[in-house]
């Protein structure tokens, strides 16, 4: 669909925009829960972002670059947003999909730049969203522009015969570029002269060489998707057929697409929320033009094969149909959203006035590893609430791996459940053999820091295909657990772990040289792991344990000297002061100041104690010479005496 067929829709279904639009989207995740509007990242305002300003969810200035404000999970890769506009990633390197100029992996936090080695350009523009695609990136900078990196490439492949494909044979364009794939971030020129399909006026998108303003992004599998200003919905890479919905056959397709394709479904409201898995989207729009705070509608479409759409069957959908459990009429009000590659999960609460604040999680589609949570291993076609989960709680974060989803309450507990216990796609687990298998129903899984067992001030989980990531303690502390390989959990390891461990965060950037090697800054990190610190401080233990005892087997020693020479027990002022000061000893010297210094009582002690000594030395010699002349005369004497004998 051309430009020109986009002036031609909105010039003939205009309507008018209210200024305050973009507040009322932005200010989303604080209205339908004002009291933990802390607990997320809010929705920011790309023109009005400075990276010094109080955030919305109570976060101060200060040490902003410390502070995680938003996570994504691909699937073997992490990344971090801080409070200042940076980001980070790690983990698996291969395609480029971490955006540092290279394919290695990365097993600690390292920052993105977007602008190579132009530090004053680096630090003047802003991150202010991410999010992660299968084996790709994206994210948007103060000035709503959009960036992507990572890989971009996919030969065509079939598939069922129940869902054509069709797929460009040289791009799937999920980076919004042509080409293979990019280490390094791009800028995504497909914006470049287009309007929002939710955009009311025909001058806006006309205005040539002006982009439009992209306020957030998600992406999952091979899809990207954005939300503009206005609330309208874009998607690029590869992603439901929108053309293939006016074809007379109307059968479902993906289609490759390095340039955004216009949503005009949802003309006339605001695109609040989205999500997207391998082959489906849903997405939370507003009932009215603008959001002011009232009901969102859950809309889903793409590929269904295993009821991931929560349509009621298995039936794919080329455009956006209302998901009934979450329709204008129902008593839940949906506020988050997340997709697996073939499964959903859906945050809602009722909206009922009601003295308990609580949610529900609910989860739908394929559920053949447990990742819906059901107790069961069945798919689900229709939205079933995770019965597992303990009533009056209320859930703040929500994702959804390849085959597990994990959920976070405002109080600090965190559950999961899927495939290996949890953990996602870890084949190579070790468990006991009675607890080996999926969780079809929630885990909980406790804070090995704290004493409660719960995680403090947590903010949001990410899910990737064998890996979770949590922030707590107000985005200044990050874990992880699940598949460590290629150093997917950002502690400095490439092993497994099956509870939550630390992310090595603060990134080293931070406290080290960024021309440092990898090498250099690997063994800093390594004396700073406190695995390493546990050993070293063992070894030093036992170090002095061994000085402590050759210490006082000398002080034994020069006390019994010491009392043979002068009768009494070595005390300190006996230490020569020459020792003392300098840490030099020279006996010959101190001998004679002791003399000099000693009374005629001491003088006396010594005489004795020398005579005695040398009258004991003289009996020790006379003694060892008698010896000495026995063995001699012994030995001449023996041999006559055995020759007598044997004649």
């Amino acid at each position: 669909m051309g430009l020109q067929v986009f002036t031609h829709f909105i010039s003939t279904h205009k309507r008018k925009r209210p200024e305050n639009s973009w507040k009322t989207f932005s200010n989303f995740q604080h209205r339908i829960s004002p009291n933990l509007s802390h607990t997320h990242t809010p929705e920011l305002k790309p023109e009005s972002f400075t990276g010094r300003e109080k955030m919305e969810d109570g976060m101060e200035t200060g040490n902003l670059s410390r502070k995680v404000i938003s996570i994504a999970a691909g699937e073997a890769h992490t990344l971090a947003l801080t409070g200042d506009g940076r980001v980070y990633s790690w983990g698996r390197g291969t395609l480029g999909r971490l955006g540092t100029g290279s394919e290695s992996d990365q097993l600690l936090p390292t920052r993105v730049k977007f602008f190579g080695s132009d530090d004053e350009k680096e630090e003047k523009r802003k991150t202010v969203g991410i999010a992660a695609g299968a084996y790709h990136s994206l994210a948007i900078t103060d000035d709503g522009t959009v960036w992507g990196w990572g890989y971009n490439f996919q030969l065509f492949r079939k598939r069922s015969s129940k869902i054509q494909v069709f797929l460009d044979p040289y791009t799937d364009g999920q980076i919004g570029a042509n080409g293979e794939f990019s280490l390094v971030p791009r800028k995504l020129e497909g914006f470049l002269e287009l309007g929002s399909p939710d955009s009311s006026t025909q001058d806006y998108e006309l205005k040539s060489g002006k982009a439009l303003k992209i306020s957030s992004v998600k992406a999952g599998g091979m899809m990207s998707l954005a939300i503009d200003s206005l609330g309208g919905l874009w998607m690029w890479g590869n992603c439901p057929n929108y053309e293939q919905s006016k074809s007379p056959e109307g059968k479902f397709s993906l289609v490759s697409s390095s340039a955004p394709i216009p949503i005009w479904n949802f003309h006339g409201h605001t695109v609040v929320k989205v999500a997207c898995g391998n082959e489906h989207v849903v997405a939370l729009v507003s009932a009215e033009e603008t959001y002011e705070g009232g009901d969102l509608i859950c809309y889903s479409w793409g590929g269904n094969n295993y009821g991931q759409l929560g349509l009621g069957d298995n039936e794919s959908r080329l455009q956006p149909e209302v998901i009934e459990t979450f329709n204008l009429q129902s008593p839940w009000e949906v506020y988050e959203i997340a997709c697996g590659a073939s499964h959903t999960a859906i945050l809602a609460k009722r909206k009922r006035p009601s003295d308990t604040l609580e949610s529900f999680c609910w989860t739908f589609g394929l559920g053949d590893r447990g990742q819906l949570g059901h107790g069961t291993t069945k798919s689900f076609s229709s939205p079933e609430p995770v019965k597992g989960l303990p009533q009056s709680i209320f859930l703040i974060s929500v994702d959804c791996g390849l085959f597990h989803t994990s959920v976070v309450s405002s109080a600090g507990d965190v559950w999961s459940w899927g495939m290996e216990k949890g953990l996602g796609l870890c084949p190579d687990a070790t468990f006991n053999k009675e607890d080996a298998g999926d969780a079809i129903s929630p885990l909980l899984f406790p804070c090995p820091d704290t004493r409660d067992s719960k995680f403090h001030s947590t903010l949001e989980v990410a899910c990737g295909a064998a890996h979770t990531v949590l922030v707590s303690d107000g985005g200044l502390k990050l874990w992880s657990w699940g598949r460590g390989r290629s150093g997917v959990l950002g502690n400095g390891k490439t092993v497994d772990c099956y509870a939550p461990t630390l992310v090595l965060w603060p990134s080293l950037s931070d406290d080290f040289r960024d021309d440092e090697s990898v090498e250099v800054r690997k063994k800093k990190i390594e004396e700073t792991n406190p695995d390493v610190i546990d050993k070293r401080l063992s070894a030093a233990m036992e170090e002095m344990k061994l000085l402590e005892s050759k210490l006082s087997i000398t002080e034994k020693y020069a006390s019994i000297l010491h009392g043979s020479i002068y009768g009494r027990p070595f005390q300190e002022h006996d230490i020569p002061s020459s020792l003392k000061n300098s840490g030099s000893f020279d006996i010959a010297k101190e001998w004679e100041n002791m003399l000099e210094s000693s009374d005629s009582r001491k003088l006396a002690r010594l005489e004795m104690f020398h005579r005695n000594m040398l009258r004991a030395v003289k009996d020790k010699l006379m003694k060892r010479k008698m010896e000495e002349m026995i063995r001699e005369s012994l030995s001449q004497v023996l041999p006559e005496l055995l020759n007598k004998r044997s004649e």
